[in-house]
């Protein structure tokens, strides 16, 4: 059994706030890892967290912030001083199939889109991709670069279109070194809100 399949399984005996302090202390140990930035992927989603309750945005959102790279680090990719960006891992997808058991939709789907939502704002504004940094830049041709238009409508007609560009923003913005960012275990009333009911507990 990999490291995926064993946190998955221990997650899964477990319930509320048990459930959401073993995932962060998988995000504590593992997100220490460097960002193609110049921030650890754990401070990139501490920062996207943050960013994501300052704009008001509910649980599932905040939460969605939080975890959104977390495919990163279930597949244990490098930093952007080795091979982190020679071969695209989907990070995406495996973040959001991973915690789909766990959260609803409308956390998991932002997760699941926030590379397309990148393509897509590439595609239909022209001073966005300007405005990314290099190393996003260098991901985004790796990821499939612009939208076809098959794809863009594609895009228009998902459900959680808005919640997944609302979720890119606040990744692009979130890549800020020397930022404060408040405690992994000030996000638990968000997570523990945002699991599923069979996941959850009264007073979690």
């Amino acid at each position: 059994m990999n490291q995926l399949q064993s946190l998955h399984r221990e997650l899964e005996s477990l319930r509320g706030t048990a459930l959401v302090e073993r995932l962060f202390a998988f995000l504590d140990t593992a997100g220490r890892t460097y960002y193609y930035e110049e921030v650890t992927q754990l401070v990139h989603g501490l920062q996207s967290a943050q960013l994501a309750r300052a704009q008001g945005l509910e649980p599932t959102m905040v939460t969605a912030a939080l975890l959104h790279d977390i495919g990163h680090l279930l597949v244990d990719e490098h930093d952007g001083e080795s091979d982190f960006l020679a071969e695209d891992e989907e990070h995406e997808t495996i973040g959001a199939d991973f915690l789909a058991v766990f959260f609803p939709d409308e956390v998991c789907d932002p997760i699941r889109l926030h590379v397309p939502a990148k393509r897509y704002l590439c595609t239909v504004e022209n001073a966005y991709l300007e405005g990314l940094s290099e190393a996003s830049k260098r991901s985004f041709a790796l990821q499939g670069g612009p939208l076809s238009a098959q794809e863009k409508a594609a895009m228009q007609a998902l459900p959680h279109l808005e919640r997944a560009l609302t979720l890119r923003r606040i990744d692009d913005r979130a890549k800020q070194p020397g930022l404060d960012t408040l405690p992994l275990e000030s996000f638990l009333p968000e997570v523990c809100d945002s699991l599923r009911e069979a996941f959850a507990e009264q007073g979690c």
